[in-house]
Parts: structure tokens; C-alpha cells; sequence
């Protein structure tokens, strides 16, 4: 048995060389070792603080967005590797010389989970990353907080909101944070339809002076605050509409021998928003916002007036106009002669007089005013279903009038001052035309 282990051995040898060479030809055609090319985006620059202790930062050059690394490994082994397997970086300790403009720093890439395959195998092109050194500059900015069209679910509103921080500071390279317009918070996709308080981190976005959101690769140039994020607190708050506007009364005196016949508002109502325990005390008050008598002076008026106020001083703590509501809202006072008094008038009651054929009239108001005083006594007794009004369009033709209404009163009572309407006469529409058919 021992004799035939060692018969032949050089025949023996040669066969396992062959088996071993046959082997290494297959496997490498099956697995051959090839060189691939991947495009890497995002070059990290590492160590900036090397050059911040004299006041610098470096700003990388805007058209060298990415790099080629060419990687050299087996073929399957490569098949597994995607670009965002490679990290690819560059030192600024690294760079041969700060003096010049731009700045060469060496890049370097690697692949932290395939440590088989040696650095030597990796080659990236350009070798070096251009940065400029620039003056270190560092500012503040306001946070604003964007919503855009976003609305809350119905019957709420946007009441409160806050930030934090409320101010951002921005560091990096002095041209590119001159550059930076304003900074910007969007969360319009978390309001949308929203009907509970919301709360939430949220990613900043930065404008240039043009309007223009910072690229990524401006962006890494810059070191911001917070990691470039702030916390949005925003409260919602309920809806109540129908809310009555009140002025409650007035300071000074008309002009002897005149009075203030009344005291309205436009508009009458609005809508506003508030807490829970704002609603309620406005609940308590007849749903009223007041307006207090010191904003409303009439010392020695004898004709009308209007003023224009501000109804968000008039809001309590906790409650605010809806966002479709106008902030100012018109007091009219109207001052008449002692024992007179303004009564409003339907355009609907007023007969026409002489009538253009074949043409349409229609009445720009829907009322008009009527101001009446007594002759003799008051007006306790004057019945306001008594008055007539006409108008006459005698050789009116087609176009928009300013005409006199003729006011007839009962006995004992006349005018205060005349009175006039806006009228416009037009074709019949064909739309009218076909309804009266």
C-alpha cells in the first residue's frame, strides 16, 4: 500500500497543478477583476477649522459639483457597490499651500464596508477639490414662518404662533453670507386641513437676494445654528362669525341747535378667532366688540361724519380678526337739526316716472336715505309708511344718471335736504327678455 502512495509522484504533482491552474482560469473568468467608474456628488471638506483661527472659510468652486472615482476589484464585489457606498473627502490639513487662490486640498476616497479592497485600487479624478479662502463672516436672521395658501380645517384659525429659536446665526464665507436675503420655515403641509395645535421640528430654507432657495453646494459652505432647524409651535383657534360691532357712545357736543340722530357701523358684524376662554367672555358680552366713546368725537359737528378705526386695538388678549377680515371698520354718526330723523328708503318703492321704452332701469343702492323734520311738534308721531318717492326719466336715454327724488310727506313735515339716486338704463337682456316670455 505504502509503495503505491509513492509511485509516480511526479505525475501526481503535475496533475494537482493542472486541477489547481484550471480552477484560478475559471474562477477568473466567471469573477474577473475589472475597473468601474461612480460618480460622487457630495465631496466632504474636512477640518475647516484649520483655517478658521486666522479668520477664514473656504467657499469650493460652484462647477466642481462632483468627482469620478474609479474603482479597481472583482467583478461581483463591484456589482454591490453603489455611489453612495463612497465616501469621498478632502482635507484641508492636506492641502500643499493656503497661499494660493484657489486652494488645491487632495480628495480621498474610500469604501468603509469593503475593507478588501486596498485604497491603492481606488483613483479619483479631479485629485483635488478648488476652495477660495474668504473672509469669515457671520449674521443673524429673523425666522419666518411660511404657510402659503395652507388653511386649518373649518371653523379655525391660526392664532398664535412662535419659533425657536425666533433668530437663526448663519457663519461662512463672507460673499455667499452677504448673499442670503432671508430664512424660511415652510410648513404649509402640516396646517392643511388641520383642526389641533401643532408642534414640530422643522428643516430651514435659505433665499438669496433673488429670491432663489441656496444650492446644496452653497449650503455646505455654510455652518448654521441649531443644525439648521427650529422648533414651530403653531395654536389653533375657533371660529365664531356674527360677531357685532358696538359703538357704545360718543364724547363732545354737535354744534347748538343739532343732535345725533344715529350711530352705525360698516360692516356691522364680523368674524374673529379666538381661545376657548376668549370666546366665553365674549359669550358673556352678547358676542359684541365695543367700540369705547373717547374714539368717537363730535364736539361741534353739525353735519355727518365717519371714521375710520382700527378694530384690532378693540380686540381682548386671546381673540383676532379671521384672515379674510378687514382690520378697519367705518363709523358713521349722522347729525341732524333737533327733532328730525333719518329714515332709510327701499330703491324698490321709488316709482318711476316717463320710463325710456324698450330699455331696462335699475337702481345703483338699494336704499336711499330720507331725512324728515317737524315742522311743528316732533317726530313721535310721523308714520314712515307715509312716504312716497318718484322719479322721473322724461328724455333719459341709454347711460348711468344722477336724478332727483321728489319726497312726499305727510302734513307738518318736510325735508331736512334733498335727496338724489344713482340710476342706470340699458337694453334688455336677452336673458331678461327670454325670462318675461
Amino acid at each position: 500500500m505504502k509503495r503505491k502512495l509513492t509511485e509516480n509522484i511526479p505525475l501526481k504533482i503535475m496533475s494537482v497543478a493542472v486541477a489547481i491552474l484550471v480552477w484560478l482560469i475559471v474562477v477568473n473568468i466567471d469573477n474577473p477583476i475589472v475597473t468601474r467608474p461612480y460618480t460622487v456628488t457630495n465631496v466632504e471638506l474636512v477640518n475647516k477649522e484649520y483655517v478658521e483661527d486666522d479668520g477664514k472659510m473656504p467657499l469650493r468652486e460652484k462647477d466642481q459639483e462632483s468627482v469620478r472615482v474609479l474603482i479597481t476589484g472583482k467583478r461581483k464585489t463591484l456589482d454591490k457597490i453603489r455611489e453612495s457606498d463612497i465616501h469621498a473627502a478632502a482635507d484641508l490639513q492636506q492641502a500643499v499651500s493656503l497661499d494660493t487662490d484657489p486652494v488645491m486640498v487632495p480628495i480621498v476616497a474610500t469604501l468603509p464596508n469593503y475593507p478588501t479592497i486596498l485604497q491603492e485600487y481606488i483613483k479619483v479624478t479631479p485629485q483635488n477639490l478648488s476652495v477660495h479662502l474668504e473672509e469669515k463672516e457671520t449674521q443673524e436672521f429673523p425666522v419666518n414662518v411660511n404657510l402659503g395658501d395652507a388653511k386649518p380645517g373649518k371653523g379655525y384659525e391660526i392664532g398664535t404662533r412662535t419659533t425657536y429659536p425666533e433668530k437663526i446665526k448663519i457663519t461662512g464665507p463672507k460673499s455667499l453670507v452677504n448673499k442670503i436675503d432671508k430664512v424660511n420655515v415652510d410648513i404649509s403641509r402640516e396646517v392643511e386641513g388641520k383642526t389641533q395645535d401643532i408642534v414640530g421640528e422643522y428643516s430651514l430654507t435659505i433665499f438669496d437676494k433673488n429670491e432663489e432657495v441656496l444650492l446644496d453646494s452653497e449650503m455646505n459652505n455654510l455652518r448654521i445654528d441649531n443644525n439648521g432647524k427650529v422648533t414651530v409651535s403653531l395654536k389653533l383657534w375657533k371660529v365664531r362669525t356674527d360677531v357685532k360691532i358696538v359703538a357704545v357712545g360718543y364724547q363732545g357736543q354737535p354744534a347748538e341747535g343739532y343732535m345725533v340722530d344715529s350711530i352705525t357701523t360698516i360692516p356691522e358684524t364680523v368674524s374673529v378667532a379666538g381661545t376657548e376662554e376668549a370666546l366665553e367672555e365674549l359669550r358673556k358680552i352678547d358676542n359684541s366688540i365695543w367700540i369705547p366713546e373717547e374714539n368717537i368725537d363730535i364736539s361741534g359737528r353739525d353735519t355727518d361724519m365717519e371714521i375710520k378705526i382700527n378694530l384690532t386695538d378693540m380686540l381682548s388678549e386671546g381673540l383676532k380678526l379671521t384672515s379674510n377680515t378687514s382690520e378697519d371698520v367705518w363709523v358713521k354718526v349722522n347729525i341732524l337739526p333737533i327733532g328730525s330723523h333719518a329714515y332709510e328708503l327701499a330703491t324698490n318703492e321709488i316709482e318711476v316716472k316717463n320710463p325710456p321704452d324698450d330699455l331696462q332701469v335699475t337702481f345703483d343702492s338699494a336704499k336711499v336715505e330720507v331725512r324728515v323734520k317737524a315742522v311743528d311738534g316732533s317726530m313721535e308721531d310721523f308714520d314712515e309708511s307715509k312716504i312716497r318717492a318718484v322719479i322721473d326719466l322724461k328724455d333719459k336715454e341709454e347711460g348711468s344718471y344722477e336724478v332727483p327724488v321728489d319726497i312726499i310727506l305727510p302734513k307738518g313735515y318736510e325735508l331736512v335736504e334733498d335727496v338724489t339716486t344713482d340710476v342706470k338704463i340699458s337694453e334688455v337682456s336677452s336673458v331678461a327678455e327670454e325670462s318675461e316670455k
